[in-house]
């Protein structure tokens, strides 16, 4: 599996089907597979986890052959690629390239990943991909581009395409510098909480935008944020399971059952 090529990939990400990261993708994915279908949203949907669209319906726009963009999430992206677009389902799912880390907490809120959650749900062995930057205006691009088909190659065939996808993010340091892949957990990452901030329009009315507070958390050593931030490849696996096995087992013990 690692070096044979695929036939089909399926890629969608969350900023949009224009979007530089999704060109890059693009790129990877050839390298990958004989044949690439694109489906992305029409505009740009980050921070919005797993939301699908019940409320209204969805417009499909063909962009160029197995190219199409969608009026919706990540998650509607990869339902209507799978249940009305493709004829055949893809081999793998490939879902970023991301502009900036899904690191921590983080990554419940990312329509990157939330599209390969939503991948494994429909069935589909699904990879989240991310460029973390410290320079808004300096992305690495060319680090991601170069580096993700050998590691996709390297995980595929690995046992875990049916019972979690990955989320992966390249650092920011350029690709011959940056370390080797590492196998992390998600750790806290640098989010805090969500803020709300008022302004005040032209005629005078209140609106608000909503805007993700980060912070320095102390991480271990294993963790996706220490590995990136130092230089290094991290593949945290991810599953929907998200039990907190220790304090369940306290509550069996506090909690009576009358």
């Amino acid at each position: 599996m690692p070096d044979a090529r695929l036939e089909r990939i399926l890629i969608t990400n969350d900023d949009g089907i224009d979007a530089p990261g999704l060109a890059v993708l693009e790129a990877v994915a050839h390298e990958l597979a004989d044949e690439v279908w694109v489906v992305a949203p029409d505009h740009d949907q980050s921070g919005i986890s797993t939301a699908i669209s019940i409320h209204h319906p969805l417009r499909v726009t063909k962009r160029g052959e197995r190219r199409f963009s969608v009026s919706g999430t990540p998650a509607d992206c990869v339902a209507m690629a799978l249940q009305q677009l493709l004829d055949t389902p893809p081999q793998l799912l490939l879902s970023g390239i991301n502009k900036g880390a899904n690191l921590g907490v983080e990554t419940l809120f990312s329509g990157t990943v939330g599209a390969a959650m939503t991948g494994l749900l429909m069935g589909v062995p699904s990879i989240a991909l991310s460029q973390y930057f410290t320079r808004r205006s300096a992305v690495r691009w060319e680090t991601a581009r170069a580096l993700a088909p050998g590691v996709i190659r390297q995980l595929l065939g690995k046992g875990w395409e049916q019972s979690a996808c990955l989320n992966i993010n390249f650092p920011d340091v350029p690709a011959d510098e940056a370390g080797p892949i590492q196998i992390t957990r998600q750790g806290a990452g640098r989010m805090d909480g969500v803020e709300a901030i008022e302004r005040t329009d032209f005629r005078e009315a209140k609106y608000y935008w909503l805007s993700i507070t980060r912070h320095q958390h102390p991480e271990a050593l294993d963790t996706e944020t220490r590995v990136v931030t130092q230089g290094g490849i991290s593949v945290t696996p991810l599953e929907f399971d998200r039990t907190a096995i220790a304090l369940r087992e306290h509550l069996r013990t506090a909690v009576q059952v009358v």
